[in-house]
């Protein structure tokens, strides 16, 4: 990253929030590779950099297919009598035959930049792009997961690089559809995927490896065991991600086809713990859903795509109050904003239950920090990264809010988060830390003309008119 400041090694915040709350008077010191050494409260600052205003751990985004940023709004338009997922796929794939690796990585680091100046510090990236336009390997069959790594890397955000496994166009072995070819995969080729990035890419302090069987659709029994199996030998920690019950339709036919629902598939198939990932989760059981909650399994939620498409609202009210783990992802990006996020969250909650506060009891009254500190939490364990708490021996991952917005005057640390997640307006992030090094300063990342420049041209040749 050619603009990033050099790292600092401690901070000081009036108000930090920590894993226990607020807390006032926070000394965060670091070492040299990033990671917090001392959290101190009611510490004197003594010289030490002081936080414009309240101080987050980073964010983590569970969900991410970078590429769909270059189509987010433009599925609006009517054009079935019963539009939905299925529907706004078309779109998608028409993306998917024209895109090419320079326009992957402009897309990515058009949209890691803007995570990072929102508020998201490491990103999940569900990445099912492997061929070129015609469904044929490249050369290197890493180029297109290169384009996101490079992304990563020159943005400064922390990455979890999740190859797709996508063998079928839809249950009962359903051929791959055209567009459907580019992501075609076994279990050798993510594993072969898997050892060259490796090789390239390893060991690195801001990325990580894992694995995504796509979908019950896509694969099959066999190929979700051995993939599964090939994980565990290669990194018996390494994330797993997987899409279940995301939309009704899936899980009706899954039941057609295997007398049963997706998660009972995968869970008598696999052993299925805290390693997993399950994005949207949308329609599980309530059987499921205890299950799922003792396995200490993470459902990665995306509540923005999963109104934009229509595909339902997940129990959460049901799951917090059970003290389960969950976290959030950005999916096809029709947002870019973990304050938005959440607020969709608890706003959807309170129209099902017709209640406010949701997330929240007497014990732990604070909606907004009890929203994103367990998403940061939650999306810590399901990337595999040692963030989403500020605690000595996690990644100095940083959010730092203005505390000179117009919206923050008078307001303690408590006060700025609840304003920033449910006033409406954008939340005023003001620095950005990961690992240490400061990647967002003063609302602004280093490399963000030359990356949007980029990405505009990547825009008017995907949309010029074959």
């Amino acid at each position: 990253m050619a603009g990033i400041i050099a790292a600092m090694p401690s901070l000081h915040a009036d108000h930090a929030l920590l894993p226990t709350g607020w807390a006032r008077d926070v000394l965060l010191e670091w070492d040299d590779a990033g990671m917090l050494t001392a959290v101190t409260t009611q510490a004197p600052r003594d010289g030490h950099p002081r936080a414009a205003g309240p101080v987050l751990p980073g964010m983590p985004n569970v969900h991410s297919h970078a590429f769909q940023r270059a189509m987010a709004g433009l599925a609006e338009t009517r054009g079935h009598p019963t539009d939905d997922f299925w529907t706004w796929r078309e779109t998608m794939y028409a993306l998917v035959e024209r895109v090419e690796p320079e326009d992957v990585e402009a897309i990515a680091a058009q949209l890691y930049i803007e995570l990072l100046k929102h508020g998201y510090t490491t990103v999940g990236e569900f990445h099912y792009l492997h061929h070129d336009r015609g469904g044929q390997p490249y050369g290197d069959k890493a180029e297109l997961s290169n384009a996101i790594a490079g992304a990563a890397a020159a943005s400064g955000i922390a990455l979890t690089l999740m190859p797709v496994m996508y063998a079928y166009g839809g249950f009962g072995h359903a051929p791959l559809g055209p567009a459907q070819k580019r992501f075609r995969s076994d279990p050798a080729f993510i594993v072969e995927l898997l050892e060259e990035l490796t090789r390239w890419h390893q060991p690195s302090p801001l990325m990580r490896l894992g694995v995504a069987p796509h979908s019950v659709r896509a694969i099959d029994a066999l190929m979700l065991t051995e993939l599964v199996g090939a994980a565990r030998a290669m990194d018996p920690a390494m994330p797993i991600h997987m899409h279940v019950s995301e939309q009704r339709r899936e899980v009706e036919e899954c039941l057609a086809t295997h007398a049963a629902t997706p998660f009972s598939w995968i869970a008598q198939l696999v052993d299925v713990d805290e390693r997993w990932c399950l994005i949207h989760s949308t329609h599980l059981t309530d059987a499921e859903r205890l299950s799922v909650q003792e396995r200490g399994a993470v459902p990665g939620l995306c509540p923005s795509t999963e109104a934009n498409l229509g595909d339902g609202i997940f129990d959460f009210a049901g799951w917090w109050l059970d003290g389960g783990r969950w976290s959030i992802g950005g999916d096809s990006h029709v947002c870019v904003d973990p304050f938005r996020e959440l607020r969709t969250i608890e706003e959807a909650q309170r129209l099902v239950h017709r209640a406010r506060n949701i997330a929240a009891d007497l014990e732990r009254p604070d909606v907004a920090a009890n929203l994103w500190t367990g998403a940061a939490e939650g999306g810590a364990q399901a990337l595999g990264h040692p963030v989403g708490r500020l605690a000595p021996g996690t990644r100095a991952d940083l959010v730092v809010l203005d505390a000179g917005a117009a919206d923050f005057e008078s307001l303690d640390g408590a006060g700025m988060l609840g304003v920033a997640m449910f006033s409406g307006n954008p939340a005023p992030v003001r620095d950005v830390f990961v690992g240490g090094r400061i990647v967002v300063s003063e609302g602004h990342h280093p490399d963000e003309d030359e990356a949007r420049e980029a990405f505009r041209r990547a825009l008017a040749r995907l949309r010029r008119t074959p």
